[in-house]
């Protein structure tokens, strides 16, 4: 088939590269001209692991394209808006400004019969608003919501082995005229029994809403329960092991550490929170806030650990911060706890160096005041304190041996769990956990 990807940002460049893997025409387009330069050069302007090498393969194919002329847009049978939705300024709500700007520009392009396909992260009452201008512009034309459920650093793999696809349509039937078309466009993934649901246009957007504010629930629960362990001497990993073998609570998303980040789950329970409470439903997501919240403390509490580790004293304190992407296999640093606590460490007078094997260019643009070093070793030279608040696998490997010597005193706090602290200790360290006696 022939498809058109509005927006080549984080999901569109996946999501379009995917598609042309699955064997359709298509074409991504953007407003960015050094996005799509980057991308028809087959180098995406993030990094995201497996994704030059798709794009690099699918070069070959002449399947894939990318401009920044939305006419190209003429004649696709399918239509996947992927734009952003931020945060608004000073606000809880999303920005639908991208949505309702690519939906606007694609409407002279439809023809009878032609699919657009939501897979941006919008308010639930979103879609039925972008039916309804679309239904104005060409009767003929339909809409579906197709949530999107990336994981950055994995999401190569989960758009073409996701583990389920949602169809949201205007009646919530199987017999919608657009649930046949976007099995063509998935036919693949059907084949091999990937699930697929069908369900009205409001369900489909309280899809991913309500799935990110189950997880990120589950990291406030468990962050919460690290608190009460500390505050105890209990040890919050053996209780996320007991727990978690519960089959009705599950381990995953039961790590303590220091919060969630990203560019996903804090705006997306945010927006879920506003438009709650203008459909006057607010009450339902109060403890929402509370989650937000919890998240919040844990960056507060690293910063007051990092105090108590360097003996009271945060000024003129050097300290290196393992990590500044919110997650390993990503240079995403929006909404980042690592870069957070390093920015409030140093506004206490603290010398602060990051380190991070991607994210430092991105980094640096959101804190210029911060020291970058992308080599660890010149990094932790001389250090007060490490923190390792990335779990990238190359910090997760350190030798606490062979780095003893290398810095000032031998203290590190571990923001993620993620090192073996009686192995550490053994090699002279300091060595502080959340939630660890």
């Amino acid at each position: 088939m022939r498809i058109t990807v509005i927006g080549c940002g984080y999901l569109g460049a996946v999501h379009a590269a995917c598609m042309a893997k699955l064997g359709h025409e298509v074409v991504g387009i953007d407003v960015d001209e050094g996005k799509i330069n980057s991308l028809s050069g087959a180098v995406a302007p993030f990094y995201e692991p497996n994704l030059n090498e798709l794009l690099e393969d699918l070069r070959e194919t002449g399947r894939l394209s990318f401009t920044t002329d939305m006419t190209a847009a003429a004649g696709s049978d399918v239509h996947f808006i992927c734009v952003g939705t931020p945060q608004k300024e000073g606000e809880n709500g999303a920005d639908l400004d991208y949505v309702y700007a690519a939906t606007l520009s694609l409407r002279p392009h439809l023809r009878a019969g032609d699919v657009v396909v939501g897979k941006s992260t919008v308010p639930v009452g979103t879609a039925a608003r972008l039916a309804g201008r679309i239904r104005n512009s060409e009767p003929g034309a339909h809409l579906v919501w197709n949530p999107e459920f990336l994981r950055e650093g994995h999401a190569v793999a989960d758009t073409l082995q996701p583990d389920r696809l949602v169809y949201g349509v205007q009646d919530g039937s199987e017999d919608h005229p657009a649930v046949t078309i976007l099995d063509r466009v998935y036919s693949e993934l059907l084949g091999a029994g990937i699930p697929r649901m069908v369900m009205a246009l409001p369900t489909a957007e309280l899809v991913k809403a309500a799935a990110n504010s189950f997880l990120a629930t589950k990291i406030s629960f468990i962050n919460a329960m690290a608190e009460v362990c500390e505050a105890s001497g209990a040890d919050v990993t053996q209780l996320a092991d007991a727990i978690g073998m519960d089959d009705r609570i599950g381990r995953k998303f039961l790590d303590a550490g220091i919060g969630f980040g990203g560019g996903c789950l804090p705006k997306d329970i945010r927006a879920f929170m506003a438009r709650a409470g203008e459909l006057g439903a607010d009450q339902a997501l109060t403890f929402l806030r509370e989650v937000d919240a919890i998240n919040v403390r844990r960056r507060e509490r690293v910063v007051e650990l990092t105090r108590a580790l360097c003996v009271g004293a945060l000024q003129d304190k050097r300290i290196t911060v393992l990590g500044a992407a919110f997650k390993p296999e990503s240079d995403d640093v929006r909404d980042s706890p690592a870069l957070s606590i390093a920015a409030e460490l140093h506004s206490q007078g603290a010398i602060v160096t990051v380190t991070d094997p991607k994210a430092l260019p991105n980094a640096a643009k959101r804190f210029p005041e911060l020291q970058y070093e992308f080599d660890t070793e010149w990094a932790i030279q001389g250090a007060d304190a490490l923190l390792l608040l990335t779990e990238w696998p190359q910090y997760r490997g350190l030798d606490p041996y062979e780095l003893a010597g290398m810095v000032g005193s031998p203290r590190i706090l571990d923001g993620r769990n993620v090192l073996d602290a009686a192995k550490w200790r053994a090699a002279g360290w300091t060595y502080r956990g959340l939630g660890r006696p």
